[in-house]
């Protein structure tokens, strides 16, 4: 694994109850994201990817193994060193949107700056930026109820960068969209990636997606697959 990746883990192991009633959610994972790499993890329903993804974003607790975001090792951290990590270096983006509908788009980009400090100033310069990129800047005062699905998940996808994290964590962020947005909504994952130099990692079980991939991990019944995409073959062992 590349000593400069973003993420990474070792034998990364989520086990729920025991006994006969054991479940191995994640059996032994081991994975490395590189700067400005889009990774597609796919599989059905029930396979583990959200597992996976919420051990490797901190939010929840491994069984066994270890996880790395650039030098700092997210398992075992203290839940103050875990709160800061997820604000300034980790973005997610959620299936269903979990926008707050009390707030305005802007608002709610805003959210993220304010609970690191960050100067009013910066934070409105900031706000319009990516509402621009996203393409809602003429929305910045609707709220979440004012807008349609694929703009709900583009405000996401700004409040996801608020705070310019070095990695994305998305859990099937298409899985509420219809076909067409959600095409578009890969692309405009896979264009900010690539031009921000941010690293992401997300989940899906369409097919579609893989074309906007940089690699390709395959999960089923917790076990993490062989792996593909631009810059690997499909026999090379993770």
């Amino acid at each position: 694994m590349s000593e400069q990746a973003v993420l990474r883990c070792e034998a990364l192991t989520r086990t729920y109850g025991s006994g006969a009633t054991e479940v191995r959610a994640l059996v032994d994972a081991e994975l490395a994201v590189e700067p400005g790499e889009l990774v597609i993890l796919r599989g059905p329903s029930g396979s583990g990817k959200t597992t996976l993804l919420n051990l490797l974003g901190g939010l929840d607790v491994p069984t066994g193994g270890h996880v790395w975001l650039g030098d700092r090792e997210v398992t075992g951290a203290s839940e103050r060193d875990l709160v800061d990590m997820r604000r300034r270096e980790i973005g997610y983006i959620f299936q269903t949107f979990a926008l707050l509908s009390a707030l305005s788009a802007a608002e709610n980009v805003e959210l993220p700056m304010r609970m690191i400090g960050l100067p009013v100033a910066e934070r409105r310069e900031r706000v319009a930026e990516l509402l621009a990129v996203v393409g809602l800047a003429e929305h910045a005062e609707q709220r979440p109820n004012e807008l349609s699905g694929g703009q709900q998940q583009r405000l996401g996808i700004a409040r996801a960068l608020a705070n310019s994290p070095r990695l994305i964590i998305a859990d099937e962020p298409t899985g509420q969209l219809d076909s067409l947005n959600a095409e578009a909504m890969m692309s405009l994952i896979a264009s900010l990636v690539h031009e921000r130099g941010v690293s992401a990692i997300v989940s899906t079980h369409d097919p579609r997606m893989a074309a906007h991939a940089d690699r390709i991990l395959e999960i089923h019944d917790g076990h993490l697959g062989r792996r593909h995409g631009r810059h690997t073959t499909g026999a090379e062992p993770i």
